[in-house]
């Protein structure tokens, strides 16, 4: 029993021991915790005024008036300067084709030979006709003259004097319509050769030698069109002729040119056409299912390249905004109603948000007629960061972070 007690006792000894340990070890660990909370919250006021230093950065620019030439981008259809559908102007039997399909062809070349013999025929009846008129005349009036005369002296009577005349006249009448017949005659003989009416590139040809074709018919015999130069029909909304002529006449716009604004041209494959033409009218009349008014320019067209049909896209120089506003498109977003709305850094540096007027797209830039003026800075990059009436930072952007289109750009 003595032995188990003293077992005992030793065996608490040690398990007090150990428990000082322990005590000593935890104490020391919550000094060292109280130590580090204490000095963290001794840094918490120099960390909050450092974050309320730091203010979010946004990059701006400042909004200048430029000056800009104001183009529009048509599209447009190409037609030939003339046309001339090739018919005949008398019938009979096609003899021969005297033109190669596809070949430039000059005005007066003959192009068909008719079978002339009928015409031929009627032709020398004529003139044989109007011989013998001529001689008729010759008679009566010799037979007038004599009768002149006589009358003087009363060797014939006054009727028969009167007579005499009368068929003098009407000998001559003779030879009158005798003539106009001949003419008539030759004029349907040389229609027997179909001639070009004018100068250009003749195309397929509608019929063969021996086909038998009438005057005045519907089917074509051929086509000529003159392509040297070509013209260019475009469509503008009358609403947009409206517009531009307000702007000439309020001189926020000056005119491109003093009679005739240039055009230039982009092809099908997107590449440039490399001649210029100029715009030479406007139709007076607005197309009722479209509203809109058709446009035509002319170009030079010295390789053939522009050929009748082909589609074209036009860009007329409209004029010359000297005051122009352009702020590139990711500066301006809508708001819920659908506005164009941009952020602009006002007095201390504050966000405001405007709303904006974009009049059209210029390039990859907005035109902007109301909500900016000059020297407002407006924020183009960190829009993420900020919102209106929050304090920022303002960082200019240099023109190459900036970008944009040149002045130059063409409406879309």
């Amino acid at each position: 029993m003595q032995i188990n007690s003293l077992r005992d006792s030793g065996r608490n000894r040690r398990f007090r021991a150990r428990g000082c340990g322990v005590a000593r070890r935890m104490g020391l660990l919550a000094l060292a915790t109280a130590a580090s909370l204490g000095l963290s919250a001794c840094g918490k006021p120099e960390a909050a005024q450092s974050q309320a230093a730091a203010l979010p950065e946004v990059g701006i620019m400042t909004v200048k008036p430029q000056r800009i030439s104001l183009t529009t981008e048509l599209p447009g259809r190409v037609s030939a300067f003339l046309v001339s559908e090739v018919r005949p102007q008398v019938g009979g039997i096609i003899q021969k084709r005297l033109f190669e399909e596809g070949s430039d062809v000059k005005a007066g070349q003959v192009l068909y030979q008719i079978d002339p013999a009928t015409y031929r025929a009627t032709y020398d009846n004529a003139a044989a006709a109007l011989a013998k008129a001529k001689a008729t005349v010759l008679s009566a009036r010799s037979k007038a003259q004599r009768y002149k005369e006589l009358v003087a002296i009363n060797a014939v009577s006054k009727q028969d004097y009167d007579d005499a005349v009368a068929t003098q006249l009407s000998a001559e009448a003779d030879i009158a319509a005798d003539q106009a017949s001949l003419e008539s005659a030759r004029i349907n003989l040389d229609y027997t050769k179909v001639t070009a009416p004018i100068s250009g590139r003749i195309g397929k040809s509608a019929v063969t030698p021996g086909a038998l074709v009438t005057a005045s018919q519907s089917d074509v015999l051929a086509k000529i069109q003159q392509l040297d130069q070509i013209y260019v029909d475009v469509t503008q909304s009358s609403a947009e002729v409206l517009r531009l002529k307000r702007d000439l006449a309020s001189g926020k716009l000056v005119a491109a040119g003093a009679n005739q604004a240039k055009v230039t041209l982009m092809l099908e494959d997107g590449s440039h056409y490399d001649q210029s033409g100029v715009l030479q009218f406007a139709d007076i009349t607005v197309d009722e299912t479209t509203g809109s008014i058709t446009l035509r320019a002319v170009f030079p067209n010295p390789k053939f390249d522009l050929l009748p049909g082909m589609y074209v896209r036009a860009v007329l120089e409209e004029g010359v905004n000297d005051q122009a506003l352009l702020v590139p498109q990711r500066g301006v977003s809508r708001d819920i109603k659908g506005n164009p709305t941009a952020l602009v850094i006002g007095a201390d540096d504050k966000v405001e948000q405007r709303v904006l007027k974009t009049e059209r797209t210029v390039g990859d830039q907005w035109l902007i007629s109301a909500g900016l003026k000059p020297g407002d800075r407006l924020v183009l990059d960190g829009l993420q960061k900020i919102h209106p009436g929050s304090q920022v930072k303002p960082v200019a952007l240099s023109a190459s972070e900036i970008g944009g289109t040149p002045a130059d750009a063409t409406q879309q």
